[in-house]
């Protein structure tokens, strides 16, 4: 597998974002270079979180490249029959640490295809729990912490924030879990089986 890091700024939607935003300011009466001040103060307030995330999607990177998906992929597959459960709260996992679903996709994508392999369960219901239960860990995400922080005029307070929102982000994503769990073994004809394209 070739170790390369694709980097299309084009295409990325912060791009966008950010060039949005240069537009929209001097719409909203703001100079171009006060424009650009309000976002070298937000990159400044939000420098240590952004170095973080950048980290946490490294390490995705690292965890699929050294083998590391495979390996856990293995150990994961002993807990079985309740693999759906556990394959959903290790989306939720991904997204907590990476920030982005495409995050926990890069950590986990692998790792969850290897295993439901393994098990004889579907690689596209796998790969969904991934996504489903990622989704319930964006909100205990250190970027969405940060970015609900500052929004808010809260800086410092993300983790009072993390400490209200937890036991929420944690409920869903096992509720998430069942739902996987139904569809592995109760409804498994619900499950495309990859041979159709819509």
């Amino acid at each position: 597998e070739s170790a390369t890091f694709d980097v299309s700024l084009i295409a990325n939607p912060g791009t966008a974002t950010f060039l949005a935003g240069l537009i929209v300011g001097p719409l909203l009466g703001l100079s171009f270079k006060r424009t650009l001040q309000v976002f070298v103060q937000g990159l400044w307030r939000i420098r240590l979180s952004v170095t973080a995330i950048m980290a946490m999607l490294g390490l995705g990177y690292l965890t699929r490249y050294c083998g590391m998906d495979a390996t856990l992929g293995m150990a994961m597959s002993h807990t079985g029959v309740l693999f759906p459960f556990f394959g959903t709260l290790i989306g939720w996992l991904g997204v907590a640490l990476s920030g982005t679903d495409a995050g926990s996709n890069a950590l986990f994508g692998s790792f969850q295809a290897i295993t439901a392999n393994r098990l004889g369960l579907s690689p596209i219901l796998m790969g969904a729990a991934n996504s489903a239960g990622g989704v319930m860990g964006k909100m205990i995400a250190a970027q969405s912490l940060v970015i609900a922080a500052a929004v808010t005029g809260q800086d410092g307070q993300e983790g009072t924030i993390f400490r209200a929102v937890l036991k929420h982000s944690l409920g869903l994503a096992m509720l998430v879990g069942l739902l996987v769990l139904l569809y592995a073994y109760v409804f498994p004809g619900a499950i495309p089986s990859g041979h159709h394209y819509w």
